[in-house]
């Protein structure tokens, strides 16, 4: 049997590491209620949350969370103030009456484009890839009168990336996010300013890019003088090839005319000899030579719309050829809807040829 000295030690030493244990547990419960009082008390209504939650609404497609901390209309409308705000300021082929017609016609449908922009940005949180509007959206194609698809790319934000959040000043219900990004094709580096503001339930949103207009700025003479280069490598092969394009389309003008609606058996051979035997070929002969040219960094976009176009002018001409040989009504019909889309990028790809002739006169142009 244990003596009562020997009882009591041990009650003592087991009543010690009791209260151990008790104060152990409060502390781990203190320092639980803390960091969950200074999560939700403080934390959450600070600017810093509001961008770790911006960055994982991306990360997660979800597009109400960073709607909550996003003010895409107020950020989209600015954004549109900066982009356009000297659009025209360096075509000296513009009369100042143009130039004000121009202006007031941007003033005009902003906000169908900066309302589909904020869409489209939306959309691209919400399922992780850039898209572009369809269906009956104004913004399809040049109902506006303007190539949306053209103009998402001058915003630059489909080829801007975020490398880290470099630091956040704050001053009462504002603050100023330093955001370090890269752009994309030149691999320029910037620090952009996002202005955010306190809403009244506390929790912060990103309003708008303070320094925006500079970014434009400082990519706008880095990728003009790759597609001038690119351009100006590629003329020779332009020049070489467009006119037997030109030749060969007003040859098949001339096969294909009908007194009477329909081809005659010799026609549908000779259109198909032509198309098969030289168009086809020739475009792929083309961009093959296209392709051998080496694109500079900042003219990437350029190429790819070019290999854009020979590919859909290719897929139409072969759908075409499909329907002259199988007399399949059908096939003209998407041969027709494929055309007009090659026309479109045409149309993009002398826009940029001409923009960028007249962004010789920037100021900044190296």
């Amino acid at each position: 049997m244990m003596d009562d000295y020997t009882w009591e030690r041990r009650l003592r030493q087991r009543n010690r590491r009791s209260k151990r244990i008790f104060f152990a547990i409060m502390l781990v419960l203190g320092c639980l209620a803390g960091t969950l009082i200074w999560y939700f008390g403080f934390y959450r209504r600070t600017p810093e949350y509001a961008l770790k939650q911006i960055q994982q609404a991306v990360a997660q497609q979800d597009a109400e969370t960073f709607a909550h901390y996003v003010n895409l209309t107020t950020l989209t409308n600015q954004a549109y103030d900066d982009l356009t705000v000297d659009l025209f300021a360096y075509d000296q082929s513009l009369t100042p009456q143009t130039r004000i017609m121009f202006e007031k016609f941007y003033v005009t449908i902003k906000p169908q484009l900066a309302g589909g922009t904020a869409e489209t940005i939306r959309q691209r949180v919400a399922d992780g890839r850039w898209s572009l509007p369809n269906g009956t959206d104004i913004l399809q194609g040049r109902q506006l009168g303007i190539d949306y698809e053209r103009f998402l790319e001058r915003s630059q934000i489909r080829n801007t990336s975020l490398v880290r959040v470099a630091g956040v000043e704050r001053q009462g219900e504002t603050a100023v996010a330093s955001l370090q990004v890269v752009e994309d094709y030149t691999q320029l580096s910037f620090t952009l300013e996002l202005v955010m503001e306190q809403a009244q339930d506390g929790h912060w949103q990103v309003v708008y890019v303070r320094n925006y207009r500079d970014y434009l700025d400082k990519i706008a003479p880095l990728q003009n003088g790759d597609i001038a280069s690119y351009i100006e490598a590629t003329k020779p092969i332009v020049d070489a090839y467009n006119p037997r394009l030109k030749q060969l389309q007003a040859k098949f003008r001339t096969l294909v005319k009908s007194t009477t609606g329909h081809w005659s058996n010799l026609q549908r051979d000779a259109i198909a000899t032509l198309l098969r035997g030289q168009v086809l070929p020739l475009l792929q002969e083309r961009q093959d030579k296209l392709d051998d040219v080496e694109v500079p960094p900042g003219a990437q976009y350029l190429a790819r719309q070019r290999q854009q176009s020979t590919e859909i002018t290719r897929k139409a001409w072969q759908h075409f050829l499909r329907g002259v040989e199988e007399d399949q009504p059908r096939e003209f019909d998407i041969a027709e809807t494929l055309l007009k889309q090659e026309l479109a990028v045409d149309l993009r790809v002398e826009d940029i040829i001409h923009h960028t002739a007249v962004s010789k006169n920037m100021p900044n142009l190296p």
